[in-house]
């Protein structure tokens, strides 16, 4: 997410980290490179006009000026301003209303209004554990209402029916008034979308929005249409009074343009991302953590709350446990960690997260890639039980039909028994309270100062 805005900006400012003394010209230079990292992301001009103006102003006060680390001041100022033009703070929903909270849903066709309304929908059930029904009034396309009512099943929310001859605005006064016959807490109306922005379709949204006045109008829109996002979402705020903004498809989004702009242009924040096609791939808009990323300095704690939700804490006592008694890591046990770490999002999002990433040189991350975690639950699935239980018991002819079950080639076989037998000798040593000679072990694997282990990343 936002890679190449993270690479220009780490670029620019890593030239003053260890200066001892800041200048104008050095300021002005590293400033210029800003502006252009800016730009290059789509950040909307004025936003950058006012970005680079403001950080050129406090680089050079007295504080700066004066200080010991004025290179790392500078990064402290660039970091306040990134957070002060995505809005300070995680702005959560409103949902301080008699039951049900209306949450109305506005956006573009192809934003990924819909695929938006089931995500919200789980996040609302599984983190703040509120009953939540949905309905489609998007009477202009049937797959909409049928997609809608499909995801609805899968994220374990309950669905209103609706149909293509029915008005917008029936649909939703009979959706409300069915949600609080069953005390629903929750409800998300889907509406219709456009491929532009016309007078019918605001005529329409704003007819409903005074039918059923919701507590929150979210306008969805897909952050890779850049600073046309922040121009969209004004277009939307001037007809419907938006409370937020939903960013969809942030993970395919390298630029960042969105995320900078939208809060200045429409001075409305941005309360979600969305980060993926799965259902739960959406996570609250945190200013000060997006910031964080985007200078390299990594997510920990989205990283944190990440692990409590979306780990299963009983298959890892379980595997904590068995490991302590010295009862054998084996390859069931492998496979299961691995299939965790794609619950995360894959090694991409771990490393998005994890501090200092972005000095990682770009050949050591393109090792790291979610295709190779795929591949080893593959190849771990096409094992008998006790081959995964034994697996010194697999030789040529096993590897051979586990290689054909797969589809992978025997080397790739051999790869991994290599990398299991490695880690297998790690878990040995935790047995008894072991962890301290591992982690001593550990510190021998890795390369000079610190770094990677000489071989870049297991599983790549």
């Amino acid at each position: 997410m936002f890679e190449n805005l993270t690479e220009r900006l780490g670029g620019a400012l890593s030239k003053l980290r260890g200066q001892g003394r800041l200048t104008e010209d050095n300021i002005r230079e590293s400033m210029r490179e800003v502006r252009m990292a800016l730009l290059e992301a789509d950040v909307a001009l004025p936003v950058v006009k006012s970005f680079v103006e403001q950080v050129k102003q406090k680089a050079l006060g007295e504080e700066v000026m004066r200080s010991l680390t004025p290179g790392q001041v500078l990064i402290k100022i660039v970091n306040q301003e990134l957070i002060r033009v995505m809005g300070e703070a995680n702005e959560s929903l409103n949902l301080a209303a008699q039951p049900p909270a209306v949450i109305l849903m506005a956006g573009l066709q192809g934003s990924g209004k819909t695929t938006s309304v089931a995500k919200l929908a789980r996040w609302l059930r599984e983190s703040r554990k509120k009953s939540v029904m949905v309905v489609s009034c998007d009477i202009y396309r049937p797959a909409a209402i049928d997609q809608l009512k499909t995801l609805a099943g899968e994220v374990g929310v309950e669905c209103h029916p609706s149909e293509t001859g029915q008005s917008p605005r029936i649909i939703a006064r009979e959706a409300l008034e069915h949600a609080r016959k069953k005390h629903i807490d929750v409800l998300i109306v889907d509406t219709a979308g456009r491929l532009h922005v016309d007078e019918g379709m605001m005529g329409e949204i704003a007819d409903l929005h005074s039918a059923i006045k919701p507590v929150e109008t979210l306008f969805v829109v897909d952050s890779m249409t850049g600073q046309d996002a922040a121009n969209t979402a004004k277009a939307f705020d001037d007809a419907l009074p938006l409370t937020g903004v939903i960013l969809t498809k942030a993970d395919g989004d390298a630029r960042g343009g969105a995320a900078l702009s939208i809060r200045q242009v429409t001075g409305k924040p941005i309360k979600f991302l969305g980060t993926g096609e799965k259902s739960d791939a959406l996570e609250p808009f945190h200013p000060e953590r997006m910031a964080s990323r985007i200078l390299g300095m990594g997510d920990v704690l989205s990283l944190v709350e990440e692990v409590q939700r979306k780990v299963d804490h009983k298959k890892a006592e379980q595997l904590a446990r068995k490991v302590q008694k010295g009862q054998g890591f084996d390859l069931t046990d492998f496979r299961d960690q691995m299939e965790q770490m794609t619950k995360m999002g894959g090694m991409s999002s771990l490393i998005d997260k994890l501090p200092g990433m972005g000095d990682i040189p770009d050949h050591v991350k393109k090792q790291v890639n979610d295709r190779e975690i795929h591949r080893t639950i593959a190849i771990i699935n096409s094992m008998t039980p006790q081959e995964r239980q034994f697996p010194a018991v697999i030789k040529g002819g096993r590897k051979r039909r586990i290689a054909l079950g797969s589809g992978t080639q025997v080397q790739d076989i051999n790869k991994l028994l290599k990398q299991f037998s490695q880690m297998q000798r790690m878990m040995k040593k935790m047995k008894g309270g072991g962890m301290s000679k591992m982690m001593r072990g550990l510190r021998g694997r890795m390369g000079p100062g610190g770094g990677m282990p000489p071989g870049g990343f297991p599983f790549s």
